[in-house]
């Protein structure tokens, strides 16, 4: 059997990533000048013991220095219903707070109502790779209220996708 290749530059490269389906994720923080967050969906889980988690951003983000400064940050799980915010946190330039609901977790870091889940983090570890900063944070704290019915964000070839909750396994 043989692959096809395509050639890889930046624009193929991401196109075949878009192919791997992920969450979305708004992670946030809190500093002087009032609530920050961005969209994230390279997130994932690392440590069990100790309870470790990780996030990729760019390294020219405007809004993670502001976060890295304060030491700590939160990661809001967005449910499928909550779209338009992950396309409002996902903008350079605007208030991505205007019109949403939140409240702080006990270090002061925003949770954004209804999401299927948060957890509450400190600065771990930061390590450049390519264009990017890969970002470990050791969970202090965590909400996950009841048993959701709501579906996960999920982004997959360039869309928000819905689970089909009645495939067969």
């Amino acid at each position: 059997m043989s692959h096809s290749t395509t050639q890889l530059d930046s624009q193929s490269f991401r196109e075949a990533l878009g192919l791997f389906a992920s969450g979305i994720t708004i992670i946030s923080g809190v500093d002087q000048d009032g609530p920050i967050g961005f969209t994230c969906q390279s997130f994932y889980s690392v440590s069990l013991d100790p309870p470790l988690v990780s996030f990729s951003v760019k390294a020219d983000s405007t809004t993670y220095p502001r976060i890295r400064e304060t030491g700590r940050f939160a990661v809001n799980v967005l449910a499928h219903h909550q779209h338009v915010i992950s396309t409002q946190f996902a903008k350079r330039g605007t208030d991505k707070w205007a019109g949403i609901a939140w409240t702080p977790t006990a270090a002061g870091n925003p949770i954004i109502d209804g999401t299927l889940m948060w957890l509450d983090c400190e600065l771990d570890q930061q390590h450049r790779c390519g264009d990017h900063d890969i970002v470990i944070g050791r969970v202090l704290s965590l909400g996950a209220p009841g048993r959701h019915t709501a579906e996960p964000l999920l982004f997959y070839n360039g869309r928000y996708r819905h689970l089909n909750t009645h495939a067969d396994n």
